[in-house]
């Protein structure tokens, strides 16, 4: 019973419509999340790095207690760890939240969310070349190159509006994001080659306690500090924990039961929704000519990357 249960669910989640809904679902949601913490930066007056990595922290711990509790319910058991997974969930903690968050926030906080959902978007294409090393069945390919290319072409391309340049990109802002894309791409590749070992479930809910926890630590330690509670900002704040137990819940999933290359080719539909939201939300300008390019390059490039154009452009590793 328990094999054929399990036989479904891998079916179920490695069937194509259940994984285009379920990834653009999860896409849509972290699109929210750009300008929703840009209102949270104004709402809860969080000014400076330690406040910014705080505020992360309280959200992806609160993440963390509501994956525990919806897991064991779905369960029916009260998750748990085996001992041997607990240094590869606590690293995984460190890498998808820790790491790749406490640069965001701090990047979001010195960028547009329009630019910084675009830059996000590179994600993919590290995931990609990381697989290549780690993963024995994704290697690099001269379409997957091309597809990098055409993709961090639209990366640049986002930059280039008047000014931008001069002033406009700065390592605390773009730069961090950048930083936060290469650890989500190497914690898609890492997140793949633990999921044997728990649950998707189980590992989400303790890397979100763990890493969240070290999050409210470096925040502490840098004087950070949040004032400003409203029943707006606590809504505002319990929705950024909500979609976050969400999203990477059924986005450990999809990776447990499918390539990383597939399901990462999502990741296009993020800036997309990052962008709408940021025009939505904050009110910033996105019909120019830059974000439209931009955009329909980012997404060209992930597309070309996972076109089956057969196998023949294959480079071995040697």
């Amino acid at each position: 019973m328990e094999s054929s249960t399990s036989l479904s669910k891998e079916r179920f989640f490695q069937s194509p419509l259940a994984v285009c809904l379920l990834a653009l679902l999860c896409c849509a949601l972290w699109g929210s999340a750009f300008p929703c913490i840009k209102i949270g930066y104004q709402w809860l007056h969080i000014e400076g790095p330690g406040s910014q990595i705080l505020f992360g922290g309280y959200r992806f711990f609160l993440a963390g207690i509501f994956t525990f509790l919806l897991g064991s319910l779905l369960e029916r058991r009260v998750l748990r760890m085996k001992r041997s997974s607990i240094p590869f969930v606590l690293g995984q903690g460190l890498l998808q939240t820790t790491i790749q968050y406490v640069c965001f926030y701090i990047g979001v906080a010195n960028t547009t969310g329009a630019k910084g959902s675009v830059i996000n978007t590179s994600s993919t294409f590290f995931a990609i070349f990381i697989a290549h090393f780690l993963l024995k069945n994704e290697k690099i390919t001269l379409q997957k190159i091309i597809g990098c290319v055409i993709g961090f072409a639209g990366i640049i391309v986002i930059n280039l509006e008047p000014g931008a340049w001069a002033g406009g990109v700065a390592f605390l802002g773009e730069g961090m994001v950048l930083l936060s894309s290469i650890a989500y791409g190497a914690s898609s590749v890492t997140l793949k080659l633990i999921s044997h070992r728990e649950s998707p479930v189980t590992i989400t809910a303790f890397q979100f306690l763990f890493g969240g926890a070290v999050m409210i630590l470096i925040g502490l330690l840098c004087g950070g500090q949040i004032t400003g509670f409203t029943l707006p900002s606590v809504l505002l704040l319990l929705y950024l924990a909500f979609l976050s137990t969400v999203a990477f819940s059924i986005w450990a999933m999809l990776l447990k039961y499918n390539p990383v290359s597939k399901i990462t080719i999502f990741s296009f539909s993020i800036p997309v929704f990052g962008v709408a939201f940021s025009a939505l939300l904050l009110g910033e300008q996105i019909f120019t000519l830059h974000n439209l390019i931009a955009l329909l390059l980012v997404s060209a490039g992930i597309i070309v990357v996972n076109l089956r154009i057969g196998r023949k452009n294959t480079l071995q590793s040697r």
